[in-house]
């Protein structure tokens, strides 16, 4: 018997080791676990958890040691440790993807008025999201959704009998078993723009606003936008702070290749430019055809881009992660 349970502490010590944290935070996640109850000792090899690690990777696409010395180098700050990667050279552009952890749909519905809406309207399982009460309330709600500003606005709505949609999605939640939500909604469109929406496979839903045209030409652009997922229209959408960040990262990619000054900045620039056109919508290849630019289209169909909205299930939710060995260390107690 004492044999087993020494056995048994050892295997609970070597599974503490290697266990996610119990608790995910959306904002920053916790990137090291301290060793030390000193707040402002530096980080070492053995501060630096598997888990974090393994987010940084996940994130930036770099390889787990270079993520490591990263985490060091950087006091265990994953935001700062993905911008030194990327400094070096080592991390791959725009690797980070969205965490889902949320079932669910994507509807949409166009009013007459030129409004079009997405809603995104989740739950539990995939087997719910199938249920025809499931779709039923799901379409009521995208259909109001057309005279709504919000989601509060929108689930105060009165249906068909009387009652909220709030009070609507309760019985629903009731009836099926499984918590059922109206995450969020997005609306285009004010009958003097072009609007055309496209939803891919019930989870990703795109609509596209533009200034002349027509629908088709919309329609086709959100495609794109479902495809490609670009995380700005134009170039002026960029905020400013985001290209002096990029800016920097660049010049210190260059900082020792031994050219002159004017030749770094010219590099620099230039590899900016490069950037912009990558992350935003109208510079892009249009993935339809592979001809001509996004823009290029717009122009020669008379059109502007005006913006876009995209919405995808689940997209910012983390999925809760089981603690193996809390929970072994539990049983170990004998609780």
């Amino acid at each position: 018997m004492k044999t087993s349970a020494l056995a048994l502490l050892a295997f609970v010590a070597s599974a503490s080791a290697f266990a996610p944290s119990s608790s995910v935070s959306i904002s920053r996640p916790a990137f090291f676990t301290a060793t030390s109850t000193s707040t402002t000792t530096a980080l070492n090899m053995a501060d630096v958890s598997i888990a974090a690690i393994k987010e940084l990777r996940e994130e930036t696409g770099a390889g787990m040691m270079d993520c490591k010395k990263a985490l060091i180098e950087n006091d265990g700050d994953g935001e700062a440790a993905q911008d030194w990667l990327r400094e070096k050279g080592l991390a791959k552009a725009d690797k980070k993807a969205s965490r889902v952890a949320a079932e669910g749909k994507i509807f949409s519905a166009k009013g007459d008025d030129g409004k079009a809406v997405l809603v995104e309207v989740n739950c539990e399982t995939d087997f719910v999201a199938k249920d025809d009460s499931y779709l039923s309330f799901a379409n009521t709600v995208a259909t109001a959704a057309l005279s709504a500003d919000d989601v509060e606005s929108l689930m105060a709505s009165e249906v068909d009998g009387g009652d909220s949609l709030e009070t609507t999605r309760q019985a629903l939640v009731a009836k099926i078993g499984e918590n059922i939500q109206v995450r969020r909604m997005a609306s285009r469109g004010d009958g003097e723009t072009t609007v055309g929406s496209y939803v891919h496979m019930n989870k990703i839903g795109v609509m596209v606003e533009l200034d002349g045209g027509d629908e088709d030409l919309a329609t086709d652009v959100a495609m794109h936008v479902a495809a490609m997922n670009p995380p700005y229209a134009t170039q002026e959408d960029v905020p400013a702070e985001d290209i002096e960040k990029e800016r920097s990262i660049l010049a210190a990619q260059v900082a020792d290749s031994g050219k002159p000054p004017e030749i770094v900045e010219k590099m620099v620039e230039g590899r900016l430019r490069k950037y912009l056109e990558e992350i935003c919508l109208v510079s892009q290849t249009f993935v339809k055809t592979n001809d001509c630019t996004v823009g290029e289209l717009l122009k020669k169909n008379g059109a502007t881009m005006k913006g876009f909205s995209r919405v995808a299930v689940g997209e910012g939710i983390e999925k809760k992660e089981d603690d193996f060995a809390a929970e072994v260390a539990k049983m170990a107690a004998g609780n």
